[in-house]
């Protein structure tokens, strides 16, 4: 199985290079921080020790729940498009246990090699964070970078966690599909929403009248991100559900009515678009108006300003690492569902559709998974956006920064109709001149 499953590589090298910069950008994203953690440990002064610990295990801990639930929704699209394969091999006598071990092979080969070389970029990560964090004077310039064996780690959890993902994906093959979410899926969003939604009352209600004035930040900082990734979580039963509602939207046209059909019938792969759409809109909006509300709020006397510009660095630097993280995951998303879709797309061309009918569906398909996305991640945002407001005395509405929404949603549709196109012109067009893969 081994064997098999290192041949079968060659020839899926979409699926495998989706799979591959999600657990490679994982691992140096995660372990540039838990780098932080592992400095700590060592010598420094108790206030050095505070702020590592925070960043690392606090500001890190956002990143971190976003490149597990990536890792695990990447692995299970990547394995729930192997069911006919699959099938087939159990047709010709393969055992489940042996299709599960193929399957777990593949995955944790490609996961090894993108956990080794993540490791490297996470110790130079690492050294840039601090470097940083030095020169901002969030800690003392005598800090020691000691990243021990933090990066390694990381990467053994990476790998652990796309075989855990694998498993679960190769469990549900060759069952009947089913139209509702595994309970342990649901119970992860509901949660998830819950505990967000739940530090956000708390920030209303307690750290909003705390004499230090960032203590709102450290409740609703995150508030966003949790949301989001609770949503991301129930994203096959959104977009099923609310696709319905863009229907009308995508007119009376073949490619229009191919599209609304395909969003509902796959909207559990889509699904796996839709999660880092919503997860990268509520990060972006959330942290950027949280930063733009405390520049303008911040008390006087409660902070100096060099400390202030220090902490709203951090912040971007963090909102802009897992942008870009969620970013490369939603252009590999989309390239691997359109790679699985080469043969429906020729068949299609068969039928008499033509390549422009067939990229117009597509991208229509994607047009409603930005826009349910972006409308999700926009509602999320409000859990980090409205409690730090109304701590720093704006209302629910803040007085400024009000153009950053919009902004950062016409980036991110821009990016998944860019994302559809590409993949698209690069593997369905081909494959419709040159005949579907065998």
């Amino acid at each position: 199985m081994t064997r098999l499953a290192l041949a079968s590589l060659r020839h899926r090298s979409t699926a495998s290079l989706a799979t591959f910069l999600t657990v490679l950008l994982g691992t140096a994203l995660m372990g540039s921080f838990t780098t932080m953690v592992a400095t700590a440990t060592g010598d420094v002064s108790s206030t050095d020790r505070e702020s590592l610990l925070t960043i690392g295990a606090v500001v890190g801990g956002w990143g971190t729940l976003i490149v597990l639930f990536a890792v695990v929704s990447t692995v299970g699209i990547t394995v729930t498009q192997r069911e006919d394969e699959v099938r087939l091999l159990r047709t010709v006598g393969a055992t489940p246990r042996q299709t599960k071990r193929l399957v777990r092979a593949e995955t944790g080969a490609v996961a090894l090699v993108a956990a080794a070389l993540g490791a490297a970029l996470a110790y130079a990560g690492g050294a840039g964070l601090l470097a940083l964090l030095r020169g901002s004077g969030l800690v003392g310039a005598d800090v020691t970078y000691a990243p021990a064996y933090a990066p390694v780690a990381t990467g053994v959890l990476l790998v652990l966690v796309a075989l855990l993902g694998s498993g679960i994906a190769a469990r549900r093959q060759g069952r009947t599909r089913r139209e509702r979410l595994p309970w342990w899926r649901v119970a992860a969003g509901v949660a998830l929403i819950g505990y967000g939604v739940a530090m956000a009352v708390v920030t209303v209600t307690v750290t909003a009248h705390d004499a230090d004035p960032y203590a709102a930040m450290q409740t609703s900082g995150s508030c966003s991100i949790l949301v989001g990734l609770g949503l991301a979580a129930l994203a096959p039963w959104l977009l099923r559900h609310l696709a319905v509602v863009a229907r009308p939207a995508l007119g009376r046209s073949g490619a229009g009515h191919l599209a609304a059909h395909n969003t509902r019938r796959r909207a559990h792969l889509l699904s796996g678009v839709l999660a880092p759409v919503i997860v990268l809109t509520s990060a972006a909006v959330g942290t950027l108006m949280l930063v733009s509300v405390d520049g303008r709020t911040l008390p006087a006397g409660g902070f100096d300003q060099d400390t202030a510009d220090a902490v709203n660095l951090l912040n971007d630097v963090v909102v802009g690492m897992i942008v870009l993280f969620a970013a490369v995951v939603v252009v590999n998303s989309f390239a691997e569902v359109v790679a699985h879709r080469r043969a429906e797309l020729h068949r299609l061309w068969l039928l008499g559709a033509t390549p422009g009918q067939v990229e117009r569906s597509v991208l229509a398909e994607a047009g409603v998974v930005a826009a349910v996305g972006v409308l999700l991640g926009l509602v999320a945002s409000l859990a980090t956006v409205v409690p730090f407001a109304v701590a720093r005395h704006e209302g629910v509405v803040p007085d400024g920064g009000l153009w950053l929404p919009p902004v950062v949603v016409a980036g991110v549709v821009a990016l998944t109709l860019l994302a559809a196109r590409s993949a698209v012109r690069r593997t369905a067009v081909a494959s419709l001149t040159t005949g579907a893969p065998r």
